[in-house]
């Protein structure tokens, strides 16, 4: 271990040479040092001190990753470029501050290597220590002296390191002392007791039947009485309670969900349980009965219809599902058209007052039948807005999402495509209570303008875009572009 950390010390103090740390006016080099000193209080990983020591230098020196790999290997190289934030020449540290913040949470949030969070945690622990005694000294005056001024935003950032290390490193002592320091400078910001010790429950989903599969996670049947959601793991402790306080909303306004009586961890992720005893989900039953389909798909409707006779306001704390809607024509359509992504924003703008519930996650998978009655579970997406919204995600998921891979469809359900498609032209039919078929075309084309949208940016998200997802993007952006030319409006009479 020495050999490698006195070559990355001597590497980092060369680099570092002539820099002082920010408030303290002392040799920069101490940073990194007190970092690796940090690290060595939570792990023994010789790789993932000398990290510690080298994380700043391709972000600060002239040091790149390629030399940091040469010299410590691969997995050195890729900790500390978990650390270094792209840098946009084109503009100054503080307009990009927030971007730059943003970008990197994403890459903490996305990385399986507890190494990375530990890097994360004594870095920032670090840095509060040095934030936390010029605040002392300064107080509100401090803000002035960094690149980000508002404090809002800094609290925003340091507040998201914290959830997102949570569950693998709430036990060690650089955690709460994180969070002490980040309650000295915001107090209030985390509950006192997240600086004790606190231990999950902690459950395992070994031998557990998977029963849906949601936008944030995964359902499984832990025994008899109990369902457990494994939440996605970019997904933090804070996403959690909120789906849970959520649920309790929807229940208080007559929605019949099931409310969580626990967070449990689940290895690295977290885990909401459920009571539903003796309960199978929709799909379930589906893929049992498939010529049944109809019976169910009406039970879906009516529990459909029963959300969206619930009118919240402002006041009930529900966001707006316009948000979402507006997210993926900006990350999508926005990126290649944007004359057309204007005018499906109009579109948006004119949806956007509506106060009906909406689930926002409302598919079969998600939907379990106690003794014939419906519970609605997967409450993280629930919001205000029009019902075309909720119309449309049923259609990406039965239909859309299976036109050019039905296999999708039907790992996601647990029944045949077929029996998905016939699924929604029965959801709408029972939904619409009509079998006018000007009707039903005309509520299914503003669903699909939704939708194409959404594929746009998925495909967009990926990140290495292929011939084959430029082609797809092209198509949708036709068939987009045809729809705008004859909707007037999503808007449609029940």
């Amino acid at each position: 271990m020495m050999k490698m950390l006195e070559e990355a010390i001597i590497t980092a103090t060369i680099l570092h040479q002539g820099k002082i740390r920010k408030f303290t006016e002392t040799p920069y080099i101490l940073h990194p040092i007190e970092v690796a000193q940090i690290l060595s209080m939570m792990t023994s990983d010789e790789e993932i001190i000398t990290a510690g020591i080298l994380h700043d230098v391709v972000e600060d020196t002239d040091g790149t990753l390629e030399e940091i790999e040469k010299r410590f290997g691969k997995r050195v190289a890729e900790l500390v470029d978990s650390e270094s934030e792209n840098k946009y020449p084109e503009k100054d540290r503080a307009s990009s501050w927030n971007q730059r913040k943003a970008e990197s949470l994403q890459v903490l949030k996305n990385s399986k290597d507890i190494g990375v969070q530990m890097l994360w945690l004594a870095d920032k622990l670090s840095n509060i220590r040095s934030l936390a005694g010029a605040y002392a000294e300064y107080g509100e005056e401090l803000w002035e002296k960094l690149n980000q001024k508002n404090p809002v935003f800094q609290c925003w950032y340091y507040k998201s390191v914290a959830e997102i290390v949570e569950l693998r490193l709430n036990k060690t002592g650089a955690f709460k002392e994180f969070i002490k320091h980040i309650n000295f400078i915001w107090p209030g910001t985390f509950d006192s007791s997240k600086a004790r010790y606190k231990k999950y429950k902690e459950v395992s989903m070994d031998g557990c039947k998977l029963l849906g599969r949601g936008a944030k996670g995964c359902v499984y049947r832990y025994d008899d009485e109990l369902v457990v959601k494994v939440f996605n793991q970019n997904n933090t402790y804070r996403d959690v309670e909120e789906e849970v306080n959520l649920s309790r909303k929807a229940f208080i306004l007559g929605i019949p969900t099931s409310i969580s009586f626990g967070i449990v961890s689940v290895g690295d992720q977290y885990g909401a349980m459920y009571e539903l005893l003796d309960s199978v989900t929709v799909s379930d039953h589906i893929a049992k009965r498939p010529k049944q389909v109809e019976a169910y798909a009406a039970i879906m409707a009516e529990l459909a219809l029963k959300i969206h006779s619930i009118s919240v306001s402002k006041e009930d704390g529900f966001s707006s599902v316009s948000e979402r809607l507006l997210c993926y024509i900006n990350e999508g359509i926005g990126f290649e058209d944007e004359a057309l992504a204007e005018r499906c924003r109009k579109y948006i703008d004119a949806i956007s007052a509506a106060d009906t519930l909406v689930h926002g996650d409302f598919h079969t998978g998600n939907v379990f039948l106690q003794k014939g009655e419906p519970l609605l579970i997967d409450m993280g997406r629930i919001a205000s807005g029009h019902p075309i919204a909720e119309i449309s995600d049923i259609y990406y998921f039965y239909v859309v999402l299976g036109e050019d891979d039905p296999a999708a469809v039907e790992k996601f359900m647990g029944f045949s495509y077929e029996t998905a498609c016939q699924f929604f032209v029965f959801f709408l039919k029972h939904y619409l209570d009509t079998d006018d078929e000007d009707k039903l075309r005309e509520v299914k084309e503003k669903a699909s303008i939704l939708c194409y949208i959404r594929k746009i940016r998925k495909l967009r998200r990926k990140g290495m875009i292929t011939a084959e997802d430029q082609a797809r993007i092209h198509h949708y952006l036709e068939e987009t572009a045809k729809l705008a030319e004859k909707l007037d409006t999503l808007v449609f009479d029940k």
